[in-house]
């Protein structure tokens, strides 16, 4: 189930930004999803960095996200057959990662909406 979210949510980033990142591990715990990426950038957006403009690239970035949000969460919601209850995202430029957190509803409100 891990690896198909990270197959999910580095294939979403590869649809919508035309890369995605080279390396991704998931993480569960609890109600708590985390997605981390590896080697995220294009090279547009690794130029701007080169050039000291990150915080251009932050800025694009923080609006992808959030145009994003509902098809990261419909996806990990197939997924894991919990509903995502929050959504954060966080990038940086040296390393290179991405974050994308989920919070998960509780699995015991997730099996009674099954009853």
């Amino acid at each position: 189930m891990l690896l198909a979210v990270t197959n999910s949510i580095v294939g979403l980033h590869r649809e919508h930004c035309g890369r995605g990142a080279t390396r991704g591990r998931t993480i569960m715990q609890d109600d708590y999803l985390v997605c981390f990426l590896d080697d995220i950038y294009t090279k547009a957006e690794r130029t701007l960095i080169d050039a000291g403009s990150f915080s251009a690239v932050l800025q694009s970035r923080a609006a992808f996200q959030s145009a994003m949000e509902t098809r990261f969460s419909q996806s990990v919601e197939e997924i894991t057959g919990r509903r995502v209850r929050a959504f954060l995202s966080q990038v940086r430029a040296d390393p290179d990662v991405a974050v994308e957190a989920f919070w998960l509803e509780p699995e015991t409100e997730a099996l009674d909406r099954l009853d």
